[in-house]
């Protein structure tokens, strides 16, 4: 009997709680965790952790978000409480699939509105080289005025030039220098800026634009009345079909909603792991137990220690004491994420290894990227044993297994730490080529084993017991990762 620890459980997995507290000869902590009518979660610790050593358990399933919160809420009033040292243990841990990735898998990046050539055609890759100048913003954009060869830039856009028009009218800004009535903009003494679809004009130095033509007209001093007055006859024409916006205005909505998402790029999303690691530690957690996080480098995202416990041993032993055929098996990984964990039980058993390759390309048909799954290795009459940390929706392990028994394998078991099987994983179980599929029960599994005749379940609560003993007792749990 361990002494002077607490062990606290959960609403996710109350069995595994329980053969935790018998198998360390203690009784479970009395609580209250329910509901309030709004959805709100209530915690109330009956017995005393005054200067205890909390364990609390709670898995990463079922009411994923519900469950966390009251986990937080648990490890919070355990320190309200004065407790010693407070220890998250998540046989499996929520968002562990997606710790630090900013992308999704078949995102895209806030992508600009295509560009449109000097023939008014989509401009292609291929249509670019070293020497291509690169295409002027909105074809249908007026040009601005242009300056003499004479005229010092920094003076002619100097502030005074843009507020009164003085300056500009003097060094040749456009416009006739002899006229003080000026034009609209900043050849003028009227400072609005210039709007699409309209036309100024004023003696013999007007500038006569509009939006949407693509070689706009511009009248120089020395212009003759009548080619002004032609050109603002014209610029009035075709004010009229213009489009109501240039390409620098924001209240053009379809320029400021252009970017859209491609295929082939990836998309910003948001970084849940790394919040959750946050939201443990504010909650005053002093430590974290798990097991095969699917990211093995999400434990640098805590401030305070975490133990991941691994699947590898109870799996291995598994093999080795009910698949008497092991010697010639194959030990299959069903894509290149679990390749190294795979290699390693491999190696230690001394039998061969097979990788399943899964590509993701767009189709022709449409944008949606499928995975294509290629077989690296012979499986031709073998035992294969298809082994990975998690199973969702199953829908990896079970193409997995088609494709092994197209290749001629005549047995697929299947191995995996954490069998979440939710949605209809369990009837795409039961109609697959898998003939059995092992999982532990890091989440529970009693429904799915009614469900599921193919389904086998591991008890890891010896495993977490004893890592709970040797954490409290300040002893090393390496010894835990290892079996031969």
């Amino acid at each position: 009997m361990v002494k002077n620890i607490v062990i606290l459980g959960g609403n996710s997995h109350p069995q595994l709680v329980t053969n935790v507290c018998n198998i360390l000869g203690i009784p479970p902590c009395n609580r209250i965790l329910t509901k309030f009518e709004v959805g709100e979660s209530r915690c109330e610790i009956k017995d005393s952790v005054r200067g205890k050593d909390v364990y609390i358990i709670q898995s990463g399933s079922g009411r994923v978000n519900d469950n966390f919160i009251d986990l937080c809420i648990m490890i919070s009033a355990c320190k309200t409480g004065s407790a010693k040292r407070v220890t998250a243990v998540l046989p499996l841990f929520p968002y562990s699939r997606q710790p630090d990735l900013p992308y999704n898998k078949v995102g895209a990046p806030l992508s600009k509105a295509p560009t449109l050539s000097a023939s008014g055609t989509l401009a292609r890759k291929e249509d670019y080289t070293f020497e291509s100048v690169p295409a002027t913003p909105g074809l249908d954009r007026p040009k601005s005025a242009a300056l003499t060869d004479s005229v010092a830039l920094s003076k002619a856009l100097s502030k005074t030039s843009l507020m009164y028009g003085t300056a500009a009218r003097t060094n040749g800004l456009g416009g006739n220098n002899s006229n003080n009535n000026g034009s609209n903009g900043i050849n003028g003494n009227d400072n609005s800026y210039f709007r699409p679809g309209t036309a100024s004009s004023a003696g013999g130095g007007a500038t006569a634009t509009a939006t949407g033509s693509s070689t706009p007209t511009h009248i120089h001093a020395g212009s003759t009345s009548s080619q002004a007055e032609a050109a603002a006859a014209a610029a009035a024409a075709t004010a009229s079909t213009a489009p109501p916006y240039t390409t620098h205005d924001y209240d053009n909505h379809t320029l400021v909603n252009g970017f859209q998402a491609k295929p082939g790029y990836k998309k910003w999303v948001a970084q849940a792991g790394i919040l959750v690691a946050d939201l443990l530690t504010c909650a005053g957690a002093d430590h974290v137990i798990t097991m095969d996080l699917h990211d093995p480098q999400y434990q640098g995202f805590f401030d305070v220690p975490v133990d991941n416990l691994y699947g590898k041993p109870l799996l291995q032993r598994y093999i080795q004491q009910h698949i008497p055929e092991y010697r010639d098996a194959v030990i299959v990984s069903p894509d290149a994420g679990g390749a190294k964990r795979a290699t390693a039980i491999a190696d230690s058993l001394g039998v061969d290894f097979a990788l399943i390759h899964k590509e993701r390309r767009p189709t022709k048909i449409t944008d949606r990227q499928n995975a294509t799954m290629m077989l690296v290795g012979n499986v031709t009459g073998r035992v294969c044993i298809l082994v990975d940390d998690l199973a969702d929706t199953a829908n990896t392990i079970t193409r997995a297994a088609k494709l092994l028994k197209r290749e001629g394998a005549t047995y697929c078991y299947a191995l995996l730490t954490h069998g979440v099987l939710s949605g209809d994983a369990i009837p795409r179980i039961n109609a697959s080529a898998l003939d059995k599929i092992i999982v532990t029960n890091s989440v529970p599994q009693t429904e799915h084993r009614t469900l599921c005749p193919k389904l086998e379940v591991l008890d890891i609560s010896p495993v977490f017991a004893e890592a709970i003993r040797r954490v409290h007792h300040g002893e090393s749990i390496s010894v835990l990762f290892q079996y031969d």
